[in-house]
């Protein structure tokens, strides 16, 4: 895990967690919203431990993590659908490079260049190089979303300078 990446997320985390969560119980609890003071400081400690389950737990740990976190931060009743630029968010960069979009199977050219940070006309050339897989009934699989993602991840840690002794 790059630390940038982690305090980037960190970050994320713990204002998505009061914007979505707190900010709202605050309004409603009024003068007694000091009660929540513990519970701010545990969600401080547990996005650390977020953040580490999501960049470097394994597979079953950070999609685990991934889909209690959406659960939490943007419940509704229709299937998870963000704005094309969450994916760039520490949050949804995190999500998209572990699990991919935890709501579909299959996205569009849209989401999928959203998620990949890249154009549609960019998505469109890595699956005429099977780079990224097209389903079937139309759209891009997540999945060869993901695993793109994860390779790039993989390889730009290759490239980093190690110190030697």
């Amino acid at each position: 895990m790059n630390t940038a990446t982690h305090v980037a997320l960190v970050a994320d985390l713990r204002d998505q967690l009061r914007v979505r969560l707190l900010d709202s119980l605050d309004i409603l609890l009024g003068d007694q919203s000091t009660a929540l003071l513990p519970v701010r400081q545990q969600l401080d400690i547990d996005a650390e431990v977020w953040s580490a389950q999501l960049l470097d737990g394994d597979q079953s740990t950070a999609s685990a993590t991934a889909a209690r976190l959406v659960a939490a931060l943007y419940p509704g009743d229709g299937p998870f659908d963000p704005p094309r630029h969450w994916w760039s968010s520490p949050l949804g960069r995190a999500i998209a490079c572990r699990v991919g979009h935890p709501g579909a199977e299959t996205v569009s050219s849209a989401v999928a260049a959203a998620m990949l940070g890249i154009s549609r006309q960019g998505v469109a050339d890595l699956i005429a190089r099977d780079k990224l897989i097209r389903h079937p009934d139309g759209g891009v699989l997540s999945a060869s979303i993901r695993d793109r993602l994860t390779q790039r991840s993989s390889h730009e840690s290759d490239r980093r300078p190690t110190r030697t002794g």
